[in-house]
């Protein structure tokens, strides 16, 4: 008599493929962790670079006001004709990034403020410079861990005066 041998399975047989639900949780999980930390970290990087575009605007601003005053002995208007670049019409080139770059009131024959006020993204910020490159950061995003100063332009989360 003959006997049936009996298939047996392969001791190391390969489970299904996949994912269980706990991998793809824990996975889950690590993702949104990285996110709730990279998130903060690149809108204050983009929020710089955009801050950037304001101070470079008002160094250039501020070195127009100079080419007019050495040309005119004066920042004020002469005439209805002769204006100040700060004042000097409303044309696009005054907003750069988020910014509207004017000036501060209306420049005297020894003085003149130009701000830089936010829009849109930047809009809790303004910064200032004067006749003197004194600089200052007026208005900040209230309770952002951002800081107004005299005496500087504030240009980072967490920056000293």
């Amino acid at each position: 008599m003959q006997t049936e041998k009996v298939r047996q399975p392969p001791v190391n047989q390969a489970r299904s493929s996949g994912f269980t639900l706990i991998e793809l949780m824990i996975t889950v999980a690590i993702v949104a962790i990285l996110a709730a930390v990279a998130y903060p970290s690149y809108r204050d990087y983009i929020l710089r670079g955009q801050i950037v575009d304001a101070t470079t605007a008002l160094s250039a601003m501020r070195a127009d006001m100079e080419r007019y005053f050495q040309d005119n002995r004066t920042y004020a208007a002469i005439g209805s004709t002769l204006k100040p670049p700060c004042s000097a019409g409303t044309d696009a080139s005054r907003k750069v990034g988020t910014f509207n770059i004017s000036c501060d009131g209306t420049p005297t024959s020894t003085a003149y403020t130009i701000q830089a006020v936010g829009s849109g993204t930047t809009s809790s910020f303004t910064y200032k410079v004067d006749q003197a490159n004194t600089r200052s950061t007026t208005q900040v995003p209230t309770g952002s861990g951002w800081s107004t100063c005299t005496s500087a332009w504030v240009l980072r989360k967490g920056q000293a005066c």
